[in-house]
């Protein structure tokens, strides 16, 4: 049976219903060219009909500081350090009307700003120096090889939790989770007896369901918190903008607790009811993976090891280059390292050499990738392969900048900011229930970026509002982002993952994956909300300076 039939058959009821209304789901740069158009509109709309806000703001009031004398002496006193003085603030009402974007004011915005608002737009540079190293190391065949030796010389008691933890660490370049993980993990448990439908699901739980969490910094943490600076910039423009790491503590924590309450799922339920595996399912004619021998095997152990060096070397010039005294990468002022320090503000970029140090050694030891003209021709076809999404980064600095002059969004989040705060329905609540509608939503648009780009002009200013943090609100969207993912039948790689069920069994369809995956989506969902709440009730730092609360 081809995957066609195979899904066509499985297309009815509820998940079929969602498969019918996500096809007809116009492509993500449409979605946004449309709400550009609808921004427009209705700010011309909204203008017309006089709609605004009357808010209280608090502002510090100027202060003069003035030099105190001892008595008896024209010098001034060093007997003590001067105390902090704390500002006052005075509490001022403030109105906030909606701007037309097709008033005459409005329409200059739109055509004066169009390239500066992109030129302003930091998620399109983040993008590009963060694709650099992961993409000369996935081009050299670094990832791919990387998880074929961890699986390779995992113990066979912990080959599950070691796939799942692998399929989690691998979102830092997604294609190499899904194209080399899932056949992987099928592979490795026909291999030792046990149900390779059953290493798919694992595989594929770990790879997807809890995507947006990793415990390395990936490209997509960069270029979300690029995008809620920009929102940011609009709704509290004195704010001291999110660092890269601002979830980094709760995305290690959940990557490992993902990964455990994934594994505890496989074996104790999924391997059971999938029953044991009958070799006689597998077609005659069903392909085989290719597994590396001979020469290549040891061309590939050679760039592993190369892969290593490289990476010592460049974090021996990192470490020398922050930890020793006065190092440049310090705070010149106050010697930190991980606060508010030149290391933390170049974190991805570091990454992204570490990547490159590391592909560029497996490269030259697996004879993959060397010369200097093939590393840049590397860069080139990532750079290539990242011209739609540059393309939709250019229509979601539009929407974010005009949806900010408009002032839609602060109207908007001030309006329900007061029904929420006389509603007193809590903090909590209200992000539990932010993530059950980001569950929602991927169900029919399961990527990372294009829905967050949506959401958060909206929910960034109404929690801002509300006196919740934009981090702790990143947080929550992690946690609602990623079980659906397994589910969906518009997840890009769905067929694939079939086509590699058809692989070990030949009826399999798109019925065999989703009845396979729901346990997995309605597990990971409820016990990873359970350690967001206790984590925001603890009030645990989300990451480096990064609390639960707003200062």
């Amino acid at each position: 049976m081809s995957t066609a039939a195979a899904a066509e058959k499985s297309s009815g009821g509820f998940l079929g219903w969602i498969e019918r209304v996500g096809n007809k789901v116009p492509h993500p740069a449409i979605i946004f060219l449309a709400l550009i158009v609808g921004v427009i509109v209705l700010s011309a709309v909204l203008a017309w009909a006089d709609v605004s806000v009357t808010t209280e703001v608090a502002e510090p009031e100027d202060t003069t500081v003035s030099q105190e004398y001892n008595g008896g002496t024209t010098y001034p006193s060093l007997d003590h350090e001067p105390e902090e003085t704390i500002p006052e603030y005075t509490v001022r009402t403030e109105t906030i009307e909606v701007e037309s974007l097709l008033s005459g004011d409005g329409i200059r915005y739109i055509f004066t700003t169009a390239v500066q608002n992109f030129n302003d737009f930091g998620v399109v540079a983040v993008i590009l120096v963060a694709m650099i190293g992961v993409g000369v190391a996935e081009e050299a065949g670094l990832i791919a090889a990387l998880i074929r030796k961890m699986v390779q010389v995992a113990p066979a008691g912990a080959i599950t939790f070691i796939i799942v933890l692998l399929g989690g660490i691998s979102s830092v370049a997604s294609d190499a989770g899904y194209l080399v993980l899932i056949p992987l993990g099928a592979a490795a448990f026909a291999s030792l007896g046990r149900n390779p439908l059953v290493g798919i699901a694992a595989a594929y739980a770990g790879v997807s369901a809890s995507f947006f969490v990793n415990i390395l910094i990936t490209p997509a943490d960069g270029i979300i918190t690029e995008v809620t600076n920009e929102i940011m910039a609009g709704v509290a423009p004195n704010a001291e903008p999110l660092n890269v790491t601002n979830n980094f503590y709760f995305a290690i924590v959940s990557t490992l607790f993902t990964a455990v309450v994934m594994t505890l799922l496989t074996e104790r339920y999924i391997e059971p009811r999938a029953g044991k595996w009958d070799p006689a399912e597998r077609p005659a004619d069903a392909p085989v993976d290719h597994v590396p021998s001979g020469d290549e095997l040891s061309h590939e152990s050679r760039g592993l090891r190369m892969a290593g060096i490289y990476s010592l070397v460049a974090i021996a010039i990192i470490s020398a280059l922050t930890f020793l005294p006065n190092a440049p990468l310090r705070n010149p002022e106050t010697g930190e390292i991980f606060g508010s320090s030149p290391f933390m503000s170049s974190l991805l970029f570091i990454i992204s050499m570490l990547f490159l140090a590391a592909g560029l050694g497996y490269g030259s030891g697996s004879g993959s990738l060397t010369g200097a003209t093939n590393v840049i021709n590397a860069i080139i076809k990532t750079f290539n392969g990242l011209g739609g999404l540059i393309f939709l980064m250019l229509l979601i600095a539009q929407f974010i900048a005009f949806f900010n002059y408009s002032n839609i969004s602060n109207v908007v989040a001030t309006q329900l900011a007061d029904l929420l705060g006389r509603a007193d329905i809590g903090a909590l609540p209200l992000l539990i229930g932010f993530i059950l509608l980001v569950v929602v939503i991927d169900m029919i648009m399961p990527g990372v970026i294009p829905k967050w780009a949506i959401i958060a002009p909206i929910f960034i200013p109404l929690f801002y509002n509300l006196g919740i943090a934009p981090q702790t609100v990143l947080a929550a969207y992690r946690v609602g982002d990623g079980p659906v993912n397994v589910i969906t039948p518009l997840m890009v790689y769905l067929p694939f993952i079939i086509l590699v069920c058809q692989r070990y069994r030949a009826s399999a369809g798109m019925g065999t994956v989703i009845s396979m995956m729901i346990p997995y989506t309605v597990v990971v969902l409820v016990t990873w909300t359970l350690l967001f709440t206790g984590w925001y009730l603890l009030d645990i730092p989300w990451g480096p300076g990064s609390p639960v609360q707003l200062d």
